[in-house]
């Protein structure tokens, strides 16, 4: 992927020193979503870096000025012109804006180099800074489907399905959006 440079951030492949920041916001994941990509160890996560590192769906979000990992971003292009994107922040960064800047330069990579007509997120109903993010993004939420999936079990044993809502943005909207 060619990195994308930002105000505070630049969005770049994974790199073996990335290792540390992955696993810090990875060890004890806060999104029932993200439990499937838990690490325990430094090891796994330089495991999963070199792996990340060729995959250009994953995106490292580092900060312009220390190169330091604060989270990720990720998309799934759906033929012909649709992408699925979302994102994964360390708690430490929250509240700076640093998410929505991230999440922007991957929209505006999407829809004007990638020829995107169609951007998509998910969001679990309890996810309220991921639902924020959404929302100041320009994205509308267009509907909520019950018990869509399971991250995880509840006390018996049996799956614990979550609520997950539904965000999207078209080209014509963002495009609005920007004059």
């Amino acid at each position: 992927m060619q990195s994308i440079v930002t105000d505070r951030v630049v969005l770049r492949n994974f790199a073996e020193k990335d290792a540390a920041g992955l696993l810090e916001y990875t060890a004890s994941p806060r999104v029932n979503c993200f439990l499937e990509n838990k690490l325990d160890t430094e090891q796994d996560a330089l495991a999963e870096v070199r792996k990340r590192s060729a995959d250009d769906s994953q995106i490292a979000v580092a900060l312009k000025e220390s190169d330091e990992l604060i989270g990720e971003l990720f998309m799934m292009k759906e033929e012909p012109d649709t992408f699925s994107v979302g994102w994964h922040f360390n708690a430490r960064y929250e509240g700076q804006g640093l998410a929505r800047e991230s999440a922007e330069a991957l929209l505006e990579h999407l829809f004007a180099e990638q020829g995107a007509r169609r951007v998509y997120a998910y969001a679990e109903d309890d996810n309220f800074r991921s639902q924020k993010l959404c929302e100041k993004l320009g994205m509308r939420q267009e509907g909520c489907m019950k018990e869509f999936v399971s991250f995880t079990k509840n006390e018996d044993g049996t799956p614990k399905y979550e609520n997950t809502l539904l965000y999207a943005l078209l080209r014509k909207e963002w495009e609005a959006r920007r004059g």
